[in-house]
């Protein structure tokens, strides 16, 4: 064990590797053990298309290239001012454990690891880090420490449950100013903070108020106007600064956060459609998250037949966009002659894996499914002029290993925060229907 008393001993479990494939390096100066059991489990998971198969694959190549010919006994070292790692071999279970984990399974062996390091290690904290609520339930029971993986979890979610920020105080003179120059000074404005690059702000007169986006460049508000995109019109002020966003070439990435039924999906497509002539290809993708514990290989039919259930919540705000539209119109058969030429392509997320997108309009849904890594994966492979749009219901979260503050939509919300090129729009009122809002509000 590292010498200081101060330092700890991190025992990780196998999603923890899942979910962040660096995760052994961001434990400062701690020691880090991993029990034999996670190994073995990480073999199971080499082999794959998916999100997870990667980061396997990719933890057993750093392994592979740390570790060499040789590890001691006593564990190696993870680098400069960092801990060991320690490769744990099978551990006898204690006797509590005995009387209440009785079934032998890679989890308890885990478990067994953590207790026997924090028995044997009493001048040291021991810690089994784990994103399996359960495992750390069963672990805080029988006396041993436990915690979820806190290096990616973001700071401030409540930012993700407001709508825009509400600026009261301004005189009608200066809103009427604001109307005709279309834009305000920051000076001019009395805010509790600096505000971030390209924020939104509703900005309250006596008797009017102003849809406003925060210019970092000149340092002043623009005033944000209400603009129809393919046939769609925005309902309040969260749609009209999500199209404002979408609709600025400059703004390469734009995050859309929300409930169900606020719009998120629709306004991204809409923009997309308007601006089709801007881009080579619109891409419309979203994670295939099996339902309960069945994958595509329990749904019958052709590799088309088993995904097509998950994409058709996207087919269906085509068709939301394709009924303010006589079907001889134009702009209707534009969009099927988008869907049959490949320029408009909606498909899962694992099938784009590994390309360049290069002038694309890119619209990833359902973002709250993705792990940090995930979405840093995805916009890596932007290449000049595309577009990158992530759209995510935060409290509608379906991966058993990710929550409010730790998933990769959120993450990458709160880390691009005040960049240039960066848009954020919490949208919070539903305008799908008066029963599915109620539902929303209720339920």
């Amino acid at each position: 064990m590292s010498n200081t008393k101060q330092s700890k001993i991190f025992v990780l479990d196998t999603n923890v590797l899942l979910h962040d494939h660096n995760c052994i390096y961001q434990f400062q100066d701690n020691d880090i053990v991993l029990p034999i059991t996670v190994l073995e489990e990480l073999d199971k998971f080499k082999k794959g298309n998916n999100q997870i198969n990667f980061q396997a694959r990719e933890f057993v190549r750093k392994l592979d290239k740390l570790i060499g010919d040789d590890l001691p006994g006593e564990g190696i070292s993870l680098g400069k001012d960092k801990g060991k790692l320690i490769i744990s071999t099978g551990r006898t279970f204690p006797e509590e454990m005995k009387k209440s984990f009785m079934e032998d399974i890679p989890d308890h062996r885990i478990l067994a690891v953590a207790a026997f390091y924090a028995k044997q290690n009493p001048t040291h904290k021991t810690i089994l880090v784990s994103k399996d609520v359960n495992l750390r339930l069963k672990a805080k029971s029988i006396g041993v420490l436990a915690e979820d993986y806190k290096n990616d979890k973001i700071k401030n979610p409540e930012v993700f449950k407001k709508a825009a920020t509400e600026v009261s105080g301004i005189s009608d003179a200066e809103i009427d100013a604001l109307y005709k120059n279309g834009s305000i000074a920051l000076t001019d404005v009395k805010v509790s903070r600096t505000p971030a690059a390209n924020e939104y702000f509703v900005l309250q007169g006596i008797s009017s108020s102003v849809l406003t986006r925060y210019d970092k460049n000149s340092k002043r508000f623009i005033s944000v106007n209400k603009k129809i995109c393919y046939g769609i019109k925005p309902r309040n002020a969260e749609q009209t600064f999500s199209l404002n966003a979408l609709m600025d070439k400059n703004i390469k990435l734009v995050s859309l956060t929300g409930k169900a039924g606020t719009g998120k999906t629709l306004m991204a497509l809409a923009a997309a459609l308007e601006q089709s002539d801007l881009y080579d290809q619109i891409l419309l993708a979203r994670p295939i998250i099996a339902m309960s514990d069945k994958d595509l290989g329990f749904l019958p039919g052709s590799a088309e037949d088993k995904i097509n259930p998950y994409m058709q919540p996207l087919f269906d705000n085509i068709s939301v966009i394709k009924r303010h539209y006589n079907e001889k119109s134009n702009e209707y058969q534009k969009i099927d002659d988008m869907l049959k030429s490949g320029k408009l392509i909606i498909t899962p997320l694992a099938f784009i894996r590994g390309r360049s997108l290069s002038n694309s309009f890119f619209i990833i849904d359902e973002a709250q499914n993705l792990t940090p890594h995930e979405i840093k994966t995805i916009i890596t492979r932007a290449g000049e002029d595309t577009k990158m749009i992530f759209t995510g219901d935060l409290e509608q979260i379906d991966s058993p290993y990710l929550d409010a503050k730790s998933n990769g939509l959120a993450y990458m919300t709160e880390r691009m925060k005040g960049q240039e090129t960066f848009a954020h729009v919490n949208m919070v009122k539903g305008e799908r229907s008066f029963l599915s809002e109620l539902a929303s509000n209720l339920l």
